[in-house]
This record gives C-alpha cells, structure tokens and sequence, in this order.
C-alpha cells in the first residue's frame, strides 16, 4: 500500500526553523501569562525584605508564613468563605436553571414571539436605568440586606443567554427533535433527555463564567449589603488590606520609620496571600472543566 505523499514529504530546513520558532513564542508566551501569579504565590511566603529589594525572582527566599497566619486566623475569612460559596453555588444553580429553559424556548423556530423577546433581552445589554433606579428597585422588594441580593438581580446574563441559544440552534440537528416527536416526546421531555444531556459542553462553560461572576461579586456587597455577617469574601479581603495600610501607617506615625518600615513589608506579605486565598478555589476547579471549556468556548464560531 502506498504512503499518502503528505507522509513521504519531510520537512525543510525553513519547516523546522520556523516550527522552532513557533515553539519558542509559545514557550515565551506561556512564561509571560504563568509568571505574575507565580511571584504572587512565592512573593507571599518569602521573607518581606526580600521581596522588596528584588531579590526574589524563581524560589522563595527565607520562607515566612505570617501572611497567610494573619489571613487564616481571622475569622472574618472563613463567614467570608461560607457566604461566598453559598452564593456561587446557589445562584450558579439559579442562573444555569434560567439560562438553559430560555435559551432553549429561544432557539425554536416555531416560537413566534421569539425575536421579539430576544430583542428585549439584547436590550438591557445596552441601556439600563443606573445605580439609583436599581437601589430603589431592590429596597422596594426588600432585598437589601438580604442574601437574595446576591442572587436574584444576576439571575439571567443575556450574554451567556445568546451562547446557549446559538448552540441549541445550530448545534442540534432538528432531525433530533422529529425523531423524539414520532416517538411521543414533547418539548420538555425533549430538553430535559436530548437537549440537556448533548449541552455539556455549553453548560460547564456557562457554569463556570457564572460562578466566576458570582465568586468576583464585590459591588453587590459595597453597595446594597450593610450587615457585615452577609458580607461576601472579596469585601472580608477588602477590609482586611485596608486594615493592614492602615496599621502601618500608624505604625510609621508613632513609633518612628523603622516600625513603620517593618509594619508596611508584612502588610504587603499580607497582600500577596489574599490575592493567592482569593483566587486559589476558581483556579483548582478551571482544570476538571478545561475539556468542556476547550469544546464550548467554540460553540457558533464554526459552521458546516
């Protein structure tokens, strides 16, 4: 049997060069991307002084865990940690339970009020009422001061909307649903053992830009939440940087520059590892999703 003439070629001296090249700005780039968090993660267990003059570049030097000490015995993170997970979870479920329905109803052609609707979704895209209109919704409806707020408000994201309702749409062979209706099936029962099932790929992806929307929310908590114990963990951090300024400055006040000195090295310490405690549950979970991730993220851009 005869090699396709694609397998006998070899490649030329220009091939490889330039496949080295490629390697090389690949390599860079990935360098680039990885080396700010890896600073971070090293910069937060080095010894202060040390990363201030600059001399901690690959490895850690003089190894100090009194930033994450600090952290982690202030019991305003762990209330901080248990809000934020209740409101990334329950309104991730909330927002996928919405998003996925609608998404659906939108994508079927036989649903006539469907451009109308969607031209309103796509509306709030753009305009909205503002800040105050908004508080005054929410006080209205009693959700301030409310964990609801968390929730409730970011229940739909029309942009995660328009995502699943162009895979429904075009990723779904409509002989799908011919074949579920010959057999009895109507729409529910199509989506919830068709549809659903095939949307995996859509549904991490969707999934995880909700969670990450809901791990990140810190306006919410600045604005309409004053009951510190709802506070979630981006406000408890917040408050825990400016407490630390805020000691080192009066350190510097009182008890001359040195104090002063010391107190603003360790409150930068401090610093590096809230970024690492804050940032470290959404980077663990990116793995066990990346293969959805890599499939859904193209869902539309390609055709055939």
């Amino acid at each position: 049997m005869r090699r396709p003439l694609a397998a006998l070629r070899r490649d030329t001296p220009g091939d490889l060069a330039f496949k080295a090249l490629l390697a090389a700005c690949s390599v860079l780039v990935l360098l680039l991307a990885l080396y700010p968090i890896y600073f971070v993660v090293i910069a937060s267990v080095s010894d202060p002084a040390m990363v201030a003059t600059g001399r901690v570049w690959i490895v850690p030097r003089e190894i100090s865990w009194f930033g994450y000490e600090q952290i982690l015995a202030d019991e305003r993170i762990w209330n901080g940690y248990r809000n934020t997970l209740v409101y990334a979870l329950a309104g991730t479920a909330l927002n996928l339970l919405v998003t996925m329905p609608a998404a659906f109803t939108l994508s079927r052609r036989e649903f006539r009020p469907r451009r109308v609707l969607m031209f309103f979704f796509a509306f709030t895209m753009f305009f909205s009422g503002g800040l105050i209109p908004m508080y005054l919704l929410l006080r209205d409806l009693n959700l301030l001061d409310n964990w609801l707020v968390f929730i409730l408000p970011s229940a739909v994201n029309v942009f995660n909307l328009i995502i699943a309702r162009s895979f429904f749409e075009h990723s779904l062979p409509e002989e799908l649903h011919e074949a579920a209706s010959i057999d009895g099936a109507n729409y529910f029962q199509f989506f919830a053992r068709i549809a659903l099932p095939l949307s995996m790929p859509i549904l991490s992806v969707i999934g995880l830009y909700y969670l990450v929307q809901h791990w990140n929310d810190f306006f919410t908590g600045l604005v309409f939440v004053r009951d510190y114990s709802l506070q979630p963990l981006q406000i408890v951090l917040r408050d825990i940087l400016i407490s630390n300024q805020a000691f080192s400055g009066g350190a510097g006040g009182a008890g001359g520059a040195g104090a002063g000195s010391y107190a603003q090295q360790y409150a930068d310490q401090i610093k590096y590892g809230v970024i690492v405690v804050s940032t470290l549950p959404v980077i663990v979970l990116y793995p066990f999703l990346q293969r959805y991730f890599e499939k859904g993220v193209m869902i539309g851009a390609v055709k055939g």
